[in-house]
């Protein structure tokens, strides 16, 4: 079984922690794409996986206005990728199955394949896919 959904809008990662006045908070920003993406799954899907899973992310992110159109063109067709650009692949990953812990499946010890790529595009978004091994 496979299931695919998309995340529209900039890749967001998973933001640190905050100790105040002895407590660990969790940014706000954080929580509420979280929720949108807790949200977004069960609205579209309602698929829950119990047996090990793999799971495919492939972050797009925007292109800057200042290129120029060669090199608009060169991002597009994937010559050029997203390097030395925030979030980190490893932080939209985190957000996402912390998000989907739960929701998709029990827990994310379940995933025993992961892969994510970083490209860019016209139209901002994430690519999610979950597939049964």
């Amino acid at each position: 079984m496979e299931v695919n959904f998309t995340i529209d809008g900039k890749p967001q990662g998973k933001g640190r922690p905050r100790l105040s006045y002895g407590r660990i908070k969790t940014p706000e920003q954080t929580v509420m794409y979280e929720n949108y993406i807790k949200l977004l799954y069960r609205s579209q899907i309602k698929t829950y996986f119990e047996g090990p899973i793999k799971i495919d992310i492939n972050c797009f992110y925007p292109i800057a206005k200042s290129d120029s159109k060669k090199k608009k063109q060169a991002k597009i067709n994937g010559e050029i990728r997203p390097q030395n650009i925030k979030p980190d692949a490893d932080n939209v990953i985190k957000v996402i199955c912390d998000a989907l812990n739960e929701v998709a499946y029990k827990d994310d010890t379940q995933i025993v394949e992961l892969i994510a790529s970083k490209y860019f595009s016209d139209k901002p978004r994430v690519e999610v896919t979950i597939q049964e091994i």
